[in-house]
């Protein structure tokens, strides 16, 4: 079956309750993107993996990645399989020498470890055709300001939040940088991000 490729092109908090986080998957060489609402310890695993950042302690996906490696076994690609009564179904299609093995898995974990991996991500026509919408590419642009509303499980819309000032905006630059490593040193990754996000608006990261 033809397999159609996918990139992450936002990552933004959910409207649909206080702990859920929108991942936007977009289609390579097409408009459709693929919403996704996660938990928020897996988009916060995806997120620092992304952004680069340094936690103290290995988390639960570098972790997997570390043991795989001590055994020589590699995740060659994601795949997400199937969408069924609202839920993705994905499989991690793995090798360790000639054998290659498939495994089920979460779809959140399984982006959380594609990214940690740098393995490519695909998905099926049939899953792309229920799931897939066609959204505005300059609102999925920019994942720390689109917000997706999920209230329907097959219709998404992105939405711009009210603009709300940075408490971090009197700062200097070297508390901020301070301010940030401190911040990733205590795993405290929400306000890491926020500060990143004053960084990049001054255009000093």
């Amino acid at each position: 079956m033809k397999k159609i490729e996918l990139e992450i092109v936002a990552l933004s908090d959910s409207n649909t309750s206080a702990n859920s986080y929108a991942l936007i998957l977009g289609e390579k060489g097409g408009g459709r993107k693929l919403p996704i609402i996660i938990g928020g310890f897996e988009a916060q695993a995806i997120a620092i993996e992304l952004e680069n950042m340094k936690p103290a302690r290995p988390l639960t996906h570098d972790l997997f990645r570390n043991f795989a490696s001590e055994f020589d076994i590699e995740i060659e690609e994601v795949v997400i399989a199937d969408l069924r009564e609202g839920i993705f179904y994905s499989r991690l299609h793995c090798r360790q020498g000639n054998e290659l093995r498939q495994v089920d898995a979460r779809t959140s974990d399984a982006l959380a470890l594609a990214v940690r991996f740098g393995c490519p991500v695909y998905t099926f026509p049939h899953v792309l055709d229920s799931g897939g919408v066609m959204l505005d590419p300059d609102r999925v642009a920019d994942a720390s300001h689109a917000h997706v509303d999920s209230s329907n499980s097959t219709d998404y819309v992105v939405k711009e939040p009210e603009s709300k000032p940075s408490p971090y905006r009197k700062l200097g630059y070297a508390e901020l940088q301070e301010r940030l490593q401190q911040a990733v040193d205590g795993e405290h990754y929400e306000e890491a991000a926020l500060i990143r996000d004053e960084l990049r608006k001054r255009g000093m990261l």
